[in-house]
């Protein structure tokens, strides 16, 4: 099989609901990202031969392919096919996945990936309305039981023995992380200014600084009476867009393009899907197998905050070190823009890998109905 590289990786700040880019259809939101990706890198539009892109609500604005519309709104000529994947949260992390499978078996040679989420404008759950996507028959083969994530963030803490203390301090450590990480630019040289109405949006919205324990315990459980899961240990719901692009060494020397790290490999898993939440696990245990790396080998992890506990229980199941994981903050304080956030922690990983030079990055990220992706990805010098 042939190498596959990331020549490029960009994204929009990660806009906060009813925020600076709640005015921005997501076919427009994603054409920022899409023009950039061009930009940056040199890349000819016309040489892209598939644009996959990941969203979760596809109703109303994020209907009918946004993939598709997401290319006629950037501009780009009407011959580039592209297509709508939804893996839940981790859609745009399948969309790289794909992108790389098809460079990889020689059926493409350039591939854009990425995805994009409105959720003010597409609110979350829109896409159920009043249907029950579950079905009989899977509600019966676990009890009547009604898959939800809280709940399942509730019994993930509740499993692992995480108070309402510890999952806080970890939530506390998101916003200082991302706060920190703001303050000192590491988010600058990859995202793309997105001009609206009422300004140009270029910063992160969601990180609360100053946030404490002390703080956060004045919030209400939001699932359970006595439950520790609240919105401020949860991720938020968020506004934004990503884009990479995917190639072989030989085209990018060919069409003048700068590899910025290798794919390595990539690997789906299917977990419980009550504790719904803890496929990251099993999923990282499977992509390091298959690239016969250890958890030693990997230098920085993104690990999705769906919420905390998700992490926390992460971290104690792998024995990755807490250092070295979501190190720049996450979507608990960067906030989660659903279909577009395997795409948005890829591009913030790519870019901390060079900042710091680091040589492996390891990205997995929970989904609904108990999935989850994991990706390696090799730093180039």
């Amino acid at each position: 099989m042939r190498e596959v590289v990331i020549a490029g990786a960009v994204r929009t700040a990660v806009g906060k609901r009813n925020g600076g880019l709640a005015a921005v259809h997501p076919a427009d939101l994603s054409a920022y990202v899409l023009q950039a990706l061009a930009a940056r890198t040199g890349l000819d539009p016309a040489v892209v031969d598939d644009v996959i892109w990941g969203c979760v609500s596809q109703v109303g604005d994020q209907s009918s392919n946004i993939g598709r519309y997401s290319v006629l709104a950037a501009g780009w000529p009407e011959s580039i096919p592209g297509t709508t994947v939804n893996r839940a949260c981790g859609s745009s992390q399948q969309a790289l996945d794909f992108a790389a499978q098809a460079v990889m078996s020689g059926q493409q040679d350039v591939v854009v990936a990425g995805g994009v989420e409105s959720m003010s404008r597409v609110p979350l759950g829109a896409a159920k309305g009043d249907g029950a996507p579950y079905g009989p028959k899977a509600l019966a083969r676990y009890d009547g039981f009604v898959f939800n994530q809280g709940i399942g963030a509730e019994l993930i803490a509740q499993k692992w023995g995480f108070d309402r203390t510890r999952v806080d301090e970890y939530s506390a450590l998101s916003h200082e992380r991302a706060a920190a990480a703001q303050d000192a630019g590491a988010f600058a040289d990859q995202i793309v200014a997105v001009e609206t109405e009422a300004g140009v949006v270029n910063q992160d919205e969601g990180i609360r600084r100053g946030t404490t324990v002390e703080k956060l315990a004045n919030l209400k459980p939001a699932f359970q009476e006595d439950g520790v899961i609240h919105a401020g240990n949860s991720s938020q719901i968020s506004d934004g867009a990503a884009a990479l692009v995917l190639t072989t060494p030989e085209k990018a020397r060919e069409l003048g393009l700068t590899p910025l790290a290798r794919y390595v490999g990539g690997a789906v898993a299917g977990s419980d899907p009550v504790l719904m939440l803890t496929g990251p696990i099993p999923a990282t245990e499977k992509v390091l197998k298959k690239t016969g790396l250890s958890i030693g080998d990997i230098g920085a992890f993104e690990v999705n905050e769906a919420f905390a506990p998700v992490p926390l229980a992460w971290l104690a199941e792998t024995g990755a070190d807490p250092a070295l994981t979501n190190p720049l903050g996450g979507a608990i304080a960067l906030g989660h823009p659903l279909g577009g956030s395997g795409a948005v922690l890829m591009t913030r990983l790519i870019h901390h890998l060079r900042d710091n030079g680091i040589r492996y990055g390891l990205q997995t990220m929970c989904e609904g109905g108990g999935t989850a992706n994991a990706t390696v990805i090799e730093l180039i010098s």
